[in-house]
C-alpha cells in the first residue's frame, strides 16, 4: 500500500488542466497542460492518466484537493464541480485551496501574493506571518504599485497542483480538531455581462 495521506489534486482556474498525485510527502505524478478551453473534457481522462501512471485506482485516494481560484469562471466551477462529485462517490474529503495561497507556499511570510486578472487587474492576498491573512481582493495596477513588502506573482507561470496537493494534505492532518469544509469557488470579480459558451457545471449547495 502507499504510504497516506494519497491526496489527487487539480486546477483549471486558469489556461491550464493541472494535476499532481501526493503519497505521503513526496509528489509522484504531476500533469500540466496548457489550454484556453476545453477543460471539462479534458480534465477527468487527465485524472485517469496520473493514477493508471502510479498503479493506483479511485479507491486507494484519501482526499481530493482542488484550486479554487481566483481566476476563469467557467474554469473554477468545472473543477470544484468535478471534486464535489469524486469526493461524494468515494467517500473520502474534498478540500478547496485557494491559488493564491499555492502559488506562496515555499515563500517567507509576510508576503503579498498576486495573479494576473487581466485588464490591468490583479488578484492580491497579503499572507501573514502569523494569525488571519487578509481577504484577497481585486487590486488595479496603480494601486499594486504602492504596495510595499515582498511579493510573489503575478507575472510568474507556475503549476498549482502540486501545492495544492501539500496545503490539502497539512488541512487534512488537522481534519480531527475542525471539520474541512466543502470546497466553494473563489469569485472575486463579478462574472462578464456575457454567459461562457459551454455553460460550466451547477454547483449545488
Amino acid at each position: 500500500m502507499p504510504p497516506k495521506p494519497l491526496i489527487l489534486a487539480f486546477d483549471t482556474s486558469a489556461a491550464h488542466c493541472a494535476a499532481a498525485l501526493l503519497s505521503g510527502d513526496k509528489i509522484i505524478a504531476t500533469r500540466f497542460e496548457p489550454m484556453s478551453r476545453g477543460q471539462a473534457e479534458r480534465l477527468m481522462p487527465l485524472l485517469e492518466e496520473v493514477l493508471a501512471e502510479t498503479n493506483l485506482t479511485w479507491r486507494d485516494l484519501e482526499a481530493i484537493a482542488v484550486g479554487i481560484g481566483p481566476g476563469n469562471f467557467t474554469g473554477i466551477r468545472i473543477s470544484v464541480a468535478a471534486a464535489r462529485g469524486l469526493a461524494l462517490s468515494l467517500g473520502v474529503p474534498a478540500i478547496g485551496v485557494s491559488t493564491l495561497e499555492a502559488q506562496a507556499i515555499d515563500t517567507e511570510r509576510p508576503i503579498w501574493s498576486l495573479i494576473d486578472a487581466r485588464r490591468d487587474h490583479v488578484y492580491a492576498q497579503y499572507l501573514r506571518t502569523g494569525g488571519e491573512d487578509e481577504a484577497p481582493s481585486l487590486m488595479s495596477a496603480h494601486e499594486v504599485a504602492s504596495l510595499t513588502g515582498a511579493r510573489v506573482g503575478p507575472d510568474a507561470v507556475t503549476d498549482p497542483a502540486p501545492a495544492i496537493a501539500r496545503i490539502a494534505a497539512t488541512r487534512l492532518a488537522r481534519a480531527g480538531q475542525a471539520p474541512i469544509p466543502r470546497p466553494a469557488p473563489l469569485y472575486i470579480r463579478t462574472a462578464d455581462a456575457a454567459p461562457p459558451r459551454d455553460p460550466a457545471p451547477m454547483i449545488l449547495p
